[in-house]
């Protein structure tokens, strides 16, 4: 018989540490050089959210800390920020959080994406700091355009925006992503019984 508890995630502290120490979106911006910041500006200009899922999100009842690991100066990272940013603008009960790649080694090495450094990488906690899940660092979208093109660097440059079908399709899937961790927490022993719902 363990004597450990029903609930356990052995990065509680860890992640609660890390995301005290991430920057809110404008914070964030405002650490980086103008032209990076104005890169992730224009791109939050072409990036909304449509009714169904403004709706979706507003009726998010789960505390969720959403901490994401990114470069302010990553084309994926221009893309996907803004998502971010109009996910949480929309959802009442989350709260976004953004730390630099290089703020953190232990952080980075922990979100390695096949071994590798990635960013954007988005790790969704539950109130209690717990990790319901984590997802990065390209969408689906992304790759099947990706290996349909078969060109370019790793890391394009984030200066031409994706085709606004590519944008509503990242879109979608960010909020998809989105309401499964919601959905997660929602109907989870532990915060049901909390809150007898």
């Amino acid at each position: 018989m363990s004597d450990k508890p029903d609930y356990l995630d052995v990065n509680q502290a860890f992640f609660h540490a890390r995301f005290e120490e991430a920057q809110p979106w404008d914070a964030y911006l405002d650490a980086s050089s103008s032209e990076h910041r104005q890169r992730w500006l224009d791109a939050l200009d072409r990036t909304q959210l449509t009714p169904e899922q403004t709706a979706i999100l507003g009726g998010f009842t789960r505390t969720i800390h959403l901490l994401v690991l990114s470069g302010v100066w990553c084309g994926d990272c221009v893309r996907q920020g803004p998502i971010f940013h109009r996910i949480a603008e929309a959802a009442p009960t989350l709260d976004l959080r953004l730390i630099d790649r290089e703020a953190s080694d232990e952080l980075t090495d922990l979100l390695r994406v096949n071994g590798a450094k990635k960013v954007p990488v988005a790790v969704y906690l539950s109130e209690d700091f717990f990790e319901v899940g984590r997802f990065g660092d390209r969408l689906l979208t992304v790759y099947r355009a990706k290996a349909a093109r078969e060109v370019g660097a790793a890391c394009d440059t984030g200066l031409l925006p994706p085709p606004g079908t590519e944008l509503q399709a990242e879109v979608q899937e960010w909020v998809d992503v989105t309401e499964r961790m919601h959905l997660i927490l929602r109907t989870a022993p532990l915060l049901r019984k909390r809150y007898g719902d």
